[in-house]
């Protein structure tokens, strides 16, 4: 039987996720109510600007007091859209403290304070959830958190940016550069005025530290992350790209150690081949790629941001949220027994596409191979091409350490022959 008291919910943001968030609740009341087991309520919506509420919100809902309206003592579940550490992150603590449980799709709050989020939900028996804080409708923190909890997991990989696959998408097939690219970009919506967190990896690097945390059951926060963005990357590297079979996507990698006792996280572009599942992965879509002991391989796809896909993983916190409060219970929260060391960037071990201009004269090629020997790092395969005095060299490596990497590429910088090294990209995927 149903209950006819209803559920109120309590949603703080009102933009472009927001006003879905109010649709969807608004439109499918009905089958909301079904599907949990009693009436949804939408009690308040605090904005920070009530003049620039969408339509459709119903106006007497809205208020610009969310500290008040997460005080009130009736509210069960508390959805936080606004984005940013504060006011946020005080609203939510505040709303554990009177008893409501919390959705958020606040990656960055997330990914830097996670643990005494869950620690204050855990303290009040209080759920919360963030599905869309990763990867939009996709459906992946409960997949990793629930559906794969008794398997082992070993990497996640995966483009978890829409905006800046969008770019990297745009100069692999039109040839643009950077620029041009980012344009295009932002005239189309993908991009945001101020592109920063996306084109520099901020973005990614918050999802990567969340996906990381729930795959190896240990502590990862943004700061544990080594993040570098696409603002480098040029169409000579993807036209470097293409000759090797590959193509360059700015990837989030999230590893365990071969012996389990470490693991790492990591944004930055690479080349991946054109054979890997992610390489056709186009536009502004998002997907990322599991590797577990027993389930094998996995890959989740769709779009990753927006105001409807956003919404859809809200509403899918929502409904499990409000299940738990009928039922006198909360879902998984922190796992973090592992308690994992997050080992840095230099211990990483990839392959490296390196481009380097020199000198076109005998002998520059033995020296620059005689660099890479002296530092370790083995190399797979070397092209050269020159005319009038300048050539160039693309030497792709075996598995070599990230520090080694960047002590050969130090070495290098100092010989006279070397006039440049115009570009270092990881080549990922194999």
């Amino acid at each position: 039987m149903m209950r006819t008291r209803p559920l109120k919910v309590a949603l703080l943001g009102c933009g472009v996720v927001g006003s879905e968030v109010t649709r969807i609740m608004t439109t499918h009341a009905d089958d909301l109510a079904a599907r949990i087991g009693a009436p949804v309520e939408l009690a308040g919506i605090a904005v920070r600007r009530p003049g620039r509420v969408r339509e459709g919100v119903p106006a007497e809902l809205v208020t610009t007091d969310a500290t008040a309206l997460v005080k009130r003592g009736d509210i069960d579940v508390v959805v936080e859209v606004i984005g940013g550490i504060e006011p946020a992150r005080s609203l939510i603590t505040t709303a554990f403290e009177h008893g409501a449980s919390v959705v958020s799709a606040n990656k960055a709050l997330v990914a830097k304070e996670g643990a005494a989020l869950h620690a204050a939900a855990q303290e009040r028996g209080a759920d919360l959830y963030y599905e869309a804080a990763v990867a939009g409708a996709i459906p992946l923190v409960r997949p990793l958190r629930e559906s794969l909890a008794g398997d082992n997991i070993n990497r996640v990989l995966g483009i978890v940016n829409g905006t800046t696959n969008f770019i990297l998408d745009r100069m692999d097939g039109s040839g643009a550069g950077y620029s041009e690219a980012l344009d295009e970009a932002t005239a189309l919506g993908y991009a945001e005025a101020d592109p920063t967190a996306d084109v520099e990896g901020f973005d990614a690097a918050a999802k990567a530290a969340i996906l990381a945390g729930i795959a190896f059951h240990t502590r990862v926060t943004l700061d544990d992350v080594h993040r570098e963005g696409i603002t480098e990357v040029t169409a000579a590297d993807i036209a470097s790209a293409k000759r090797m079979g590959c193509t360059v996507k700015l990837l989030a990698i999230c590893e365990r150690a071969a012996d389990g006792r470490s693991v790492t996280a990591r944004v930055h572009p690479a080349m991946i081949p054109l054979a890997h599942p992610l390489a056709s992965v186009r536009e502004a879509y998002n997907a990322v790629f599991v590797e577990a002991d027993a389930a094998g391989q996995l890959m989740f796809y769709g779009p990753g941001a927006g105001g409807s896909p956003t919404a859809s993983a809200v509403l899918g916190d929502l409904v499990a949220a409000c299940r738990n409060k009928l039922a006198g219970t909360a879902g998984p929260g922190e796992s973090a027994y592992s308690q994992l060391p997050v080992s840095p960037m230099g211990q990483v071990v990839t392959r490296y596409h390196i481009s380097l201009d020199v000198a076109d004269k005998p002998g520059v090629l033995a020296q620059v191979a005689t660099v890479f020997a002296e530092h370790g790092v083995s190399i797979d395969t070397v092209r050269q091409q020159g005319k009038d005095g300048e050539a160039s060299l693309v030497v792709v490596t075996h598995r070599a350490s990230d520090a080694a990497l960047s002590a050969t590429v130090e070495t290098l910088r100092r010989l006279d022959t070397v006039r440049d090294v115009a570009s270092i990209m990881r080549v990922e995927g194999e």
